[in-house]
């Protein structure tokens, strides 16, 4: 057998802009130009970054990092982080360096996130990553007093890139957040995942919501939402991690769970799998087809069912035979798993692409 390669980890965009900056306030200093940079990253190591632009001009210097994710799938992969630095007068509240969004960069509409509503969505870890990346370009400048500066942090084309997110739907309009808190992407992050379902859960309380929908895919979310007509806020994508969003929604206080998705995410609930992408706990045939024999199949169909290639397959049987009533006894042993996960009232919608909702118990 080949060995797997390992994937390859990339830095986060608030590293870059921590980065952008340093390198922006050296040039501003020196008054010399460059093409490298490093900084350090909370963890305590240092990594560095080639530049892509940099431009001194009128007192005020550019500095471009192309953002690299690694093997990350991450939609801000190939991103240009700029960050615009200048001397500004003193500020009254003897804070010598203001960080702001620019173009690009989202703005926070809705309660509930770590950055206050009003303001630009640069969340606290890379602004104190910024903070240390200048300090730094002082002591490396010689510069024993630090000059009070503005730090513009922009996204060429991140309005566009934001269509691509959930930033919408979290209150964050007009670009991009910068993001992180290691400084390191790692490749097909959990921690992204799990951080997203928090952070929606979160503006959803702050909004006042006590129901939430929890959904594997859009169009399970767009399903739901045609009979529910629940605030967008509530709208919960879980993916594929489906322990944690139920035991989430418990944590931050709500009160009931809807619970969307396509039949094979929904019979790997009734059979009690955590994790329901292909690569944690493959739906096995065999225990889809044990499954549909302990809820009342008889055991030659059930046996001829584990010859299926795809959990489709076996609804499209079930569906074709007229068997509903299967159907709907795993659209509940779903719930009782949902039930038990999370303590909370919970109600399991069955979506096909085709049809919407054909299930609701």
């Amino acid at each position: 057998m080949a060995e797997k390669k390992k994937l390859r980890s990339g830095f986060t965009t608030g590293a870059c802009a921590a980065a952008a900056a340093k390198a922006a306030t050296l040039v501003l200093l020196r008054q010399r130009l460059l093409e490298y940079v490093e900084i350090p990253f909370p963890t305590g190591d240092r990594h560095g970054f080639s530049l892509h632009s940099c431009v001194c001009q009128d007192g005020q210097v550019t500095v471009s990092i192309i953002k690299d994710a690694g093997d990350d799938p991450d939609v801000t992969n190939g991103a240009e982080i700029i960050a615009i630095v200048e001397q500004v007068t003193s500020q009254e509240d003897g804070d010598e360096l203001i960080i702001s969004g620019g173009p690009g960069v989202g703005r926070v509409t809705k309660p509930g996130l770590p950055v206050a509503v009003g303001d630009s969505a640069i969340n606290p870890v890379p602004r104190a990553m910024i903070r240390a990346a200048v300090r730094e370009a002082f002591e490396e400048a010689g510069i024993g007093k630090n000059l009070p500066l503005q730090v513009t942090i922009c996204v060429t084309d991140g309005e566009i890139l934001a269509e691509k997110t959930l930033n919408s739907r979290l209150g964050i309009l007009g670009g991009l957040s910068i993001l992180g808190t290691t400084g390191i992407v790692r490749p097909v992050s959990t921690r992204a995942w799990t951080d997203t379902i928090d952070a929606s859960m979160k503006v959803a309380r702050a909004t006042g919501l006590s129901e939430v929908i929890l959904s594997t895919g859009r169009t399970s979310e767009a399903a739901v939402q045609k009979q529910l007509h629940l605030p967008e806020e509530a709208q919960v994508m879980m993916g594929d991690y489906l322990a944690y969003a139920l035991k989430a929604a418990r944590r931050h206080g709500f009160a009931k769970i809807y619970l969307s998705g396509m039949w094979a995410k929904v019979l790997k609930c009734a059979l009690g799998i955590p994790q329901t992408h292909v690569r944690h706990g493959a739906l096995e045939m065999a225990q889809a087809a044990d499954l549909l024999h302990e809820l009342g199949l008889d055991r030659a169909r059930a046996d001829e069912l584990a010859g299926a290639n795809t959990a489709r397959e076996i609804y499209q049987h079930l569906a074709a035979a007229g068997l509903e009533e299967l159907i709907i006894a795993v659209c509940l042993r779903a719930r009782e798993y949902a039930v038990k996960r999370s303590g909370l009232e919970v109600e399991v919608f069955l979506v096909t692409s085709e049809e919407g909702v054909v299930a609701h118990v």
